[in-house]
């Protein structure tokens, strides 16, 4: 009998229905190990990477302005989503540690959807500010101020609390009389819900509703915006002179297509993909919280020249400290 049936029967005998294990990978238990090697690795670039970014905007302040504002707060975005998920899916791995207590997941499932739709707010931000800097050059100290920054960012705080807090009351009235066996590496909304021993159309439908109406939403403001940007571009006299402009914005891009296609295509996979291999669908899930991370300094990093100077000068001077 493998551990996840015991635990299950563990379950079925009267345990604390308050306590909740996670299964980590089925079907790669014994590669656990091995899977943690790229997961620990792209976690320690993640929180090294975004550390930096948040560092080298604070102290330099050519970089006080509304674009790298934006940019910090995508970073400390990033910094909780990977840090809600990868300690406990490394514990997993590396010492078997799958219990969880429900209100534990609970808070768990809060930190991940809440900051993962104000990433998606703050994709939708930056979206605006490459619009105002392309579109209204002229405009663009007078619009992007301090202040229209700050409310950026409160709007997309409220926003997110406005959406998780049904999605926890709607958990919390759910019994769980059965299996307590979350097959996943944390705390995954349709994984928790498919393990309740009463209706959860209500559940279902509230998450259908809520990623149409934020990423759908958001997807369609920032689908405006490079449209309008686009035309600009193209207005442009010179060939040079539009690879020069639309440049500008090719980090964003990239960050719009880490941060949405894993989305779309485990969105697909969990409700369509039935002869999708469960371990693939929950890889891609658990890839989604630390590559993104991983990969958004790096790309600002190389294609932002302010930031890849200011690194540049850090490194050397952590160079000649340690030489001395």
């Amino acid at each position: 009998m493998s551990q996840e049936e015991d635990l299950l029967g563990s379950n079925s005998t009267g345990s604390d229905p308050s306590v909740f294990f996670l299964s980590g990978i089925p079907g790669l238990e014994a590669m656990h190990l091995w899977i943690s090697i790229p997961f620990s690795s792209m976690y320690a670039m993640a929180l090294l990477g975004n550390c930096t970014l948040l560092y080298v905007i604070k102290t330099e302040r050519s970089l006080h302005k509304p674009m790298f504002y934006f940019l910090a707060m995508l970073a400390f975005i990033d910094l909780v989503l990977s840090t809600t998920t990868m300690p406990k899916t490394l514990s997993i791995f590396w010492f078997n540690s799958r219990e969880i207590s429900f209100t534990a997941c609970l808070v768990q499932m809060f930190f991940l959807y809440s900051f993962f739709h104000m990433e998606s707010a703050m994709l939708v931000a930056m979206a605006f500010d490459r619009y105002v800097a392309i579109c209204n050059p002229l405009r663009y100290s007078t619009i992007l101020t301090n202040s229209v920054i700050a409310k950026f960012g409160l709007a997309a705080l409220t926003r997110a609390l406005l959406i998780m807090v049904p999605v926890l009351f709607l958990l919390r009235r759910l019994p769980f009389c059965q299996s307590h066996i979350i097959s996943h590496c944390y705390c995954e909304h349709m994984a928790v819900v498919k393990l309740a021993c009463a209706n959860t159309n209500l559940n279902n439908i509230y998450g259908i509703f809520i990623t149409l109406f934020t990423v759908g939403l958001d997807m369609i403001f920032i689908a405006l915006s490079y449209v309008k940007v686009i035309r600009t571009v193209l207005s442009l006299a010179s060939k040079e002179e539009q690879l020069k402009t639309f440049s500008t914005c090719v980090s964003h891009l990239c960050a719009i297509l880490m941060v949405y296609t894993p989305v779309v295509l485990t969105s697909i996979i969990h409700r369509f993909g039935n002869q999708v291999a469960p371990h693939i669908h929950i890889l891609m899930a658990t890839l989604y919280f630390v590559f993104p991370p991983m990969m958004n300094p790096i790309v600002y990093g190389v294609k932002t020249k302010e930031i890849r100077n200011r690194v540049c000068l850090l490194a050397q001077s952590a160079l000649t400290k340690s030489a001395i």
